[in-house]
This record gives structure tokens, sequence and C-alpha cells, in this order.
């Protein structure tokens, strides 16, 4: 497979374990003494944040393996431990953090594709087939963790590196990953970039502190590992975060826990009062901006068709403002027209420039929708200014995309040149499997369709042959829009029922006859 191909399949990969976040960030965030002071419930949301590497192991493996077996997920937790164990083993300051995780994933998704209808000797037979997948994962990642044990220490070097030029570029950096952010949306490959800023990117040791004044409310922080190493257990210590307008804390050191978390997200929840630098500036695009670009293209569609695309227009908006989802929408627009996207991009780039120029501080477990917004509250800095900055963008993009539209007269819902119907959830109209029996048919059926996966709001698909695909039929079933990967890869944007449509068209067996499914 190209890399391209190869790359999307580790971006779909890596949404299963980040699946967990929503979870893990409830129990932590609510388990807190300033919500429900239930100490178990903090502990047990803490407890996936820590393991979120072995998480990353399990779920990329089974992600990338070829039926997605339980199998695969135990060979990438053995990988993880012989990897890391070997690497620590021949460099104590090694910690590959999150990378662990994914290399063991690949490593483990990998042999089980490779071994798991492997048959062996009689007197072995107890180890073939998926028994023999554990086995060979870990010698692989044994051989792995000797090389890794050895070049990691100046990768890792190289990263910090990049991860300081980044930080201390201020708006430039921000500018940059806000804009890719959005960008590498349409190739699926932003999940990627985000997990090296979300779980990778900068490091803090958590401390559990005694605070009084105001501060009274936070019993943890996460500060950085080298003022971890010098702090004494029971004395008064002043903390000081890299963000100006996080305010000095003064507390005593109640004990140092031997955790260490990487990343803005990690960060974030773990109790840095300096992270949420790569998450604040999404809150105002996706409760606020996308919705107002939503507003703009429902009044830019001809007064005859506004009625066809509403009901679509507002459901995905809603969808964008209340979770944060917002792919649905942007593959609205995205291929009708393209430079409007490329606006929607810089602007996101924008907002995280504006976001912490306003020294705002907000973080998320899953994304940046209301939900998100409102259950962390009472962990962001300044929360009411970013909701002013929302509301800002928001009329930003109802103004610059009213007007790019009609100016440059742009091919946005309802303003098409064909009259394809715009439809909200096909599925709602028939019963279970006939819309994946249409989809399986408009990419010219099980002859031609050669892996089908999915993440969250799109099917990844191989094919044989993508030029039989019909594309108008695809649209016309629900689909809002397709993106061409290499010579054989193919994404169909379905929003939320994606991973539904996937186990659907898996489940229809390659004997049934779709020459009575009737296509619109």
């Amino acid at each position: 497979m190209n890399i391209l191909g190869y790359a999307q399949r580790l971006g779909k990969a890596l949404m299963l374990p980040i699946a967990t976040l929503p979870v893990a960030a409830l129990l932590l965030r609510l388990g807190q003494p300033d919500l429900l002071d239930i100490a178990f419930m903090a502990s047990a949301g803490n407890a996936i944040f820590s393991q979120l590497p072995l998480l990353f192991g399990l779920g990329i493996a089974i992600g990338l393996s070829k039926d997605g077996a339980g199998a695969a997920g135990l060979a990438g937790a053995v990988a993880y431990f012989v990897l890391t164990a070997t690497a620590q083993q021949i460099d104590a300051e090694v910690n590959m953090s999150f990378f662990g995780g994914i290399f063991a994933g690949i490593i483990a998704g990998h042999c089980y594709n490779a071994f798991h209808a492997t048959r062996l000797p009689e007197w072995l037979a107890f180890f073939s087939g998926r028994r023999l997948v554990p086995i060979m994962a870990g010698l692989v990642a044994l051989v792995a963790g000797a090389i890794f044990g050895v070049v990691w220490p100046m990768v890792q070097h190289g990263l910090d590196a990049l991860a300081h030029a980044i930080s201390t570029s201020g708006a430039i950096g921000q500018f940059i990953y806000g804009t890719l952010n959005r960008a590498l949306i349409p190739v699926g490959l932003h999940h990627v970039l985000n997990s090296y800023f979300w779980f990778g990117m900068g490091s803090c040791q958590e401390i559990m502190v005694t605070a009084s004044g105001a501060f009274s409310n936070i019993h943890q922080l996460c500060v950085d590992p080298a003022v971890a190493k010098t702090l004494v257990v029971g004395q008064e210590h002043t903390f000081i975060f890299k963000n100006a307008v996080t305010p000095e804390i003064t507390a005593v050191v109640d004990s140092v826990k031997d955790i260490v978390k990487t990343g803005d997200l990690n960060r974030y929840f773990g109790g840095d009062k300096s992270a949420g630098v790569f998450m604040n500036g999404f809150f105002p695009i996706m409760m606020f901006g996308l919705p107002g670009g939503a507003f703009a293209m429902y009044l830019a569609a001809p007064s005859e068709r506004r009625s066809q695309v509403a009901g679509a227009l507002f459901s995905v908006a809603f969808c964008s403002f209340l979770t944060g989802i917002t792919e649905p929408l942007e593959f609205m627009f995205m291929f009708l027209a393209p430079g409007l996207y490329a606006v929607h991009a810089v602007l996101t780039g924008l907002s995280l420039v504006v976001a912490n120029m306003f020294g705002t501080l907000h973080g998320f477990g899953f994304s940046a929708g209301l939900i998100d917004f409102v259950l962390n509250w009472g962990l962001a800095t300044k929360p009411w200014t970013l909701l002013i900055i929302g509301l800002c963008f928001g009329a930003a993009y109802f103004f610059i995309f009213s007007f790019l539209i009609r100016a440059f007269n742009m091919k946005t819902p309802g303003r098409e040149d064909d009259e394809v119907e715009v439809e909200t959830d096909s599925s709602a109209k028939k019963g279970k499997g006939d819309v994946a029996r249409q989809y399986l048919k408009a990419l010219g059926g099980h002859e031609n369709v050669t892996t089908i996966d999915a993440c969250i709001t799109r099917l990844r698909l191989t094919l044989k042959d993508r030029s039989i695909v019909d594309e108008a039929v695809l649209k016309k079933l629900g689909a809002k829009g397709v993106v061409k990967l290499g010579e054989n890869n193919l994404q169909v944007i379905l929003g939320p029922l994606a991973e539904i449509v996937a186990g659907e068209m898996k489940d229809i067996p390659a004997s049934d006859d779709l020459s009575d499914v009737v296509l619109p």
C-alpha cells in the first residue's frame, strides 16, 4: 500500500484508543473536589490517562489487523511491554511515551496479519494461528526495543527541540498548527498531527498539594519534572507556570508522584496550569465559527432550495456546536468550494492565536464542543473571554462566508449546478442493511471492494478499480463527500453513521446478489 494510504489506515487506527478519552475526562473531572468530590471516580479517570501509551498499543493493533481481532490487541499489549522494557534496560532515561504505544501497535497489527493463520508442525500445533501472534509480536518488539534503546535518545532530543521551537514561537507555531489541523482533514491525517501535540509535546510530573486562599480548590498540580525533583514533601513552595496570565500558586507539597504527563491534553487534565494552548482555539471555531458559516450557506442558497438544505445544514451545525464533531459540516462545502475551506483553515489557525493572545486556556477530552466546554469550565482560564471570542468568530464566519460565496459564486449546498438532493440520514428511511447494500453496489459490489474500515465520520475503503464508483449515487445516498488517496484508496464521508454502515457492509455475504438493489 502507498505511504498516503497507509497513513490514513494509521490515522483510523488511532481513533480507537482516542475514543476512550471522553469517559476518562468525564470521570476525572466529575470526581474533582470542586464538582462531586468523589476520589475513586477521579482516580478511575486518571488511571485511563496514565495508561494511554498501552491503550494506543492495544487500539492501533486492533485497528491495523485484518478483522479487528482481540488477539491483535493482546499482541499489542505484549509488544508494548517488551518494547518499552527492552529500551529502558539499554538506556534508563528512555521514555517513549505514547510513541511506544504507536510502535507496539504497528508491530502487533502487522504480526497478526502475517501470522494469524499460520500452521505449525503437529508437535507445536497448540501455538498455531492466533496463539502465535503475541509470541511473534514479542520477538519483533524485542528487536525493535533494542534498536530504540540506542536511537531513541537522539529521536527524543529532536522531538524536544521541535516542541521547544513550536512552544517558543508563540503565535507563529499556534497559527501553523491550527491551520494544518484543518488542512489535513480531507486526507484524514489530522489525527496523526494531533497525537503529537495532544499526547507527546511537553511533559510535567504530577504532585499533590494543599493550597489556600484563592487556590484552595487546587489539590493537584503538574510541574516540570526538573522542578519536581527539587521539591520537599511538607514544605511550602511557590509554583510559577510558563503562561504569564496564570498567577503564581503557593502551596504545601503533600506528595510527588511518579506519574509523568506528556502532551497538551494530558498535561491539562493532570493539573498543568500552562496547558491548553493547542486546544483552546478550537472552541470558537467548532461552537460558533462553523455554525455561523452554516447559517451563511443557508441564506446564500436560492430561496426555493433553502428548505432542501436547511435540515442538513442545521443538523450538522448543531452537531459541531454540541459535540465538536465538525467533519459532516466541513465536507458539505470542502469540495464544492475548496477556496472557502482554505479560508476556514486559516481562520482556525487565527483562532488559536487570538485565544492565546487574550490569555485563555481550555481543554477537552473528546472535542471542542459545548459538552467539553461546560464540563471543564472549572479547569479553564478565562472561559468567559473564550466565549466572547467564540461569538466574534461566529460573526466573522457568517460575514466572510456570506461575502465570498456571493462575490465568487461559490457552489455551497443549495447552489450546486446539479440537482443532487441533500439528505441528512438516509438510513432512517430504510431498514437495517438496506443502505449498506446500496453503498456497496454504488462502490462496485463485493468484487471491487478489498477492505472496509471506518472511523468516526468516514468509510475508509481499498478498491480494485476506483473508476467504477458512482460518486453521484453516493451523494444521493447521503455521503457528504468523497476523498481519493493514491490509486485505490477511497474515503466516503457519512458523518457519525460511518461505523454503523461499515459494519453492515461487512456483514453482507459475498454471495449476496445486489442486482435487486435499487439506487437513487
